[in-house]
């Protein structure tokens, strides 16, 4: 993994670019999806995503475990396609977006796993309760974005939590305890400082 992805990632730079030790990778909001899915009464499995997020990746190709992602999700835009609900889980029985706006999570290891997977483990905070997580990630593609003109990464990962281990409690079982994690992302690496200041300009 660390050689597949060592070099696709120095085929996709210019040569003008050379590769850093570590690339700072920003997620394209438009095309990022956070969601998670939990069963209904054990009659069906209900779908929320969260819209407003930030965070980056920093991709070391030479040595993949020093690489490492970060995210802050801002739970009041939680979005379950019903406005009632939506109000529900913003609120003190779910998520409690008055006092613990955010949900966050910080990776503590990677590692390769086949030829495109990697293995994610971070630390995941939500309702101020901190526990690990692990995440499956599939790198799916990396190619030189047609528009912003830089490497480009696709991501999909998946993983489960229990949301009883955060203190989120109310309606288990007819609200499933179980909530599985699915996560699409395109990234892009960061502009240079330099192309940056001068954009400013």
């Amino acid at each position: 993994m660390n050689k597949t992805l060592a070099t696709l990632v120095a085929a996709a730079l210019f040569a003008s670019a050379p590769l850093a030790a570590a690339d700072r990778y920003e997620f394209d909001k438009a095309h990022t999806s956070i969601l998670y899915f939990v069963e209904h009464m054990g009659l069906s499995e209900m779908q929320g995503e969260f819209h407003a997020f930030d965070g980056e990746l920093l991709i070391d190709s030479a040595e993949i475990g020093k690489s490492s992602v970060k995210v802050s999700i801002d739970v009041a835009s939680i979005d379950m396609d019903v406005d009632k609900l939506n109000e529900h889980l913003k609120g003190k029985d779910f998520f409690n977006a008055a006092v613990q706006p955010k949900l966050t999570f910080n990776s503590t290891k990677v590692e390769a796993k086949g030829e495109n997977g990697l293995t994610v483990t971070g630390d995941l905070t939500l309702l101020g309760v901190t526990k690990p997580v692990t995440l499956d990630v599939t790198m799916k593609k990396l190619d030189a974005h047609p528009f912003a003109r830089r490497p480009a990464i696709g991501f999909h990962a998946e993983g489960t939590i229990k949301r009883s281990d955060f203190g989120m409690n109310y309606g288990i079982p007819n609200v499933g305890d179980v909530v599985k994690i699915r996560i699409d992302s395109e990234t892009i690496q960061a502009a240079p400082a330099a192309a940056t200041d001068a954009a400013k300009s």
